[in-house]
């Protein structure tokens, strides 16, 4: 995790060179999760769905900078964010594109409804985190190459507690 430096994104994704990435995820306080269908007019995985929001830091940018920035920028949302885990990952993106990102994954919580970009997000949603995980066992195609290996960092306090009210519960440590 420590840069050598600096590429252009483009180019790292076409040779398919491991790179620095955040993604984030948001949750809203009944314990649902954010989604985002990216942009169709994205260089890659455009109408496919993913977390709330995902970037690649500036030079000199922390990780948690970087995620707040893109947050706000692609959702228009302003939340206090948590490191939850890192891991690196290859995918092909088509058209060429590899993702090869040692990925930093953040979330936070906010009750606040979305104003995304229309340049950079075609649709959101809130979906329970149990939706989600019967989604991609069902329809993994409708979403990123990245989105399944963030999601199986995401933390188990956010199940829900019991199946009767669908709940979630937040450990507090």
């Amino acid at each position: 995790d420590n840069p050598l430096g600096n590429s252009p994104k483009l180019e790292v994704h076409r040779t398919g060179a491991l790179h620095r990435a955040v993604s984030v995820f948001v949750m809203n306080p009944s314990g649902q999760m954010l989604l985002q269908r990216r942009a169709e007019g994205k260089y890659h995985s455009g109408g496919l769905w993913s977390n709330a929001c995902c970037t690649h830091p500036r030079p000199m940018e922390s990780v948690l900078s970087a995620a707040s920035r893109r947050l706000g920028e692609e959702m228009g949302i302003e939340c206090s964010l948590e490191p939850l885990d890192s891991f690196i990952y290859r995918v092909d993106v088509g058209e060429g594109l590899i993702e090869h990102e040692l990925d930093h994954v953040f979330v936070g919580t906010s009750g606040e409804q979305p104003n995304p970009d229309p340049r950079e997000v075609a649709d959101w949603r809130w979906a329970s985190v149990l939706e989600v995980e019967g989604e991609l066992g069902s329809d993994p195609a409708r979403f990123t190459g990245w989105f399944p290996f963030a999601f199986r960092h995401f933390p188990s306090r956010y199940l829900p507690t019991n199946n009767v009210d669908g709940r979630f519960a937040r450990s507090v440590d």
